[in-house]
């Protein structure tokens, strides 16, 4: 559906702008009347884009990513709309005009015509197809207890936590990553184009090479002359491993492997904890029931094993028993975790329990990545130091022979 852009005049005077999707330029003018505007310019998105005098612009707002930052963003934004008592329609307007990602300009304009229209803030935002499960329901928790602001409120810092734990943590894997690929480029330059070279000159002497130097230089011309069948091969690998992985035993068993490698493990432990410990403290703040929140919350673990750990937790619920005996059952969850969680279950303040719980894990994640950063660096750098140690020691042993033997 096409996405226009207006500049108008509303009843009382004050000027307005923004952005709507309808099928064409007269049922945009047609619904913009019936809100009360007076239209002064229509124009349809892309192409207004694309006329700009600073050349085309090449983003599709159709396929913009919605960040987490942009979400976040846009909640800080609404609690504060809403605290100051504007009605959900203006407030809806007044986001419409402040974001700038395109994509979620669209989607807060269909949100604020379908409340408009009559729908609850939080079945338009369930159909818009844009925001996560978790904001729905924390919404609509919001709005069935009158409480819409603080939830919002909550919300914000909820996205603004998983940005900055996301932000770190991508941060630290910076360095290390390019320090990765330094090396895959050196060896591959050393492989594909020195080595050859030397190569000609040792086949040249006519001299018997040692067994190593017959093999790096049999790896080097079949890395030089089958890098296509090399690309082949990885790729299938990687077609395979995303649809295995898609599949639910295939999925589990990735999940499962996860969890037990011996370094990484924790970390994917680590993380999986603290977003469950920190959504599940959120939608608890937001009103939700504890069984829904459960589900939701096992949802954003991102790991299969845990999920399950969870769904036993929120069946046992029902019956009537606790959350931590099953979390402690599973063995997925290390003591510390059950343990607060039963503490802030025997004691009524479970939410500010997870909060605690999330925030050492938050920080736990950060300091192990931190760590294991740490060594990498070093790591990656003796492992090129020795690829280009090999390599060398393959041909100037070669030549140093043939040289003594001239002498």
């Amino acid at each position: 559906m096409p996405v226009f852009e207006y500049k108008g005049v509303t009843t009382s005077g004050r000027s307005t702008r923004g952005v709507l999707d309808a099928d064409t330029a007269r049922g945009a003018r047609a619904r913009l009347r019936r809100d009360g505007i007076f239209l002064t310019e229509l124009s349809e998105a892309r192409a207004r884009s694309e006329s700009r005098a600073d050349g085309p612009r090449w983003r599709l707002p159709s396929f913009q990513r919605i960040s987490g930052m942009d979400l976040s963003l846009l909640t800080r934004q609404a609690a504060t709309l809403v605290g100051s008592g504007i009605p959900l329609v203006e407030g809806l307007a007044a986001l419409t005009e402040q974001v700038e990602n395109p994509r979620l300009k669209s989607v807060i304009s269909r949100v604020r015509d379908r409340v408009n229209q009559g729908a609850s803030f939080a079945d338009a935002l369930a159909q818009a197809n844009a925001f996560p499960e978790l904001y729905v329901s924390m919404v609509r928790a919001g709005e069935a207890g009158g409480a819409l602001e603080q939830v919002l409120e909550r919300l914000a810092e909820y996205l603004e936590s998983q940005v900055r734990l996301r932000n770190k943590v991508s941060s630290i894997l910076i360095y290390p990553a390019v320090m990765l690929v330094f090396a895959m480029v050196v060896v591959g330059t050393l492989v594909t184009v020195v080595l050859p070279q030397i190569t000609e000159l040792l086949v040249s002497l006519n001299q018997p090479l040692p067994f190593y130097t017959r093999w790096i230089i049999a790896l080097a011309n079949f890395a030089r002359d089958g890098w296509w069948a090399i690309g082949l091969v990885v790729v299938a690998l990687a077609v395979g491993f995303r649809a295995a992985v898609r599949t639910a035993r295939g999925r589990a068993l990735y999940d499962r492997a996860q969890l037990g490698m011996p370094v990484l493990g924790r970390v994917v432990r680590l993380l999986a904890i603290a977003r469950f410990t920190r959504t599940l403290s959120t939608l608890l703040a937001g009103g939700l029931p504890i069984v829904r929140a459960l589900a939701t919350s096992g949802d954003v673990t991102g790991n299969t094993v845990l999920k399950q750990a969870i769904d036993a937790a929120r069946e046992s619920i029902t019956e009537g028993a606790s959350v931590a005996t099953p979390l402690r059952a599973s063995g997925e969850f290390p003591p510390l975790v059950t343990h607060m969680i039963e503490v802030g279950e025997r004691s009524g303040e479970l939410e500010a329990m997870l909060g605690k719980v999330a925030d050492t894990y938050e920080e736990q994640v950060e300091t192990t990545v931190t760590r294991l950063t740490a060594l990498l660096e070093p790591f990656l750098i003796l492992i090129m130091v020795g690829i280009v140690v090999v390599i060398i020691l393959a041909t100037l042993v070669p030549l140093l022979q043939v040289t003594s033997s001239l002498s």
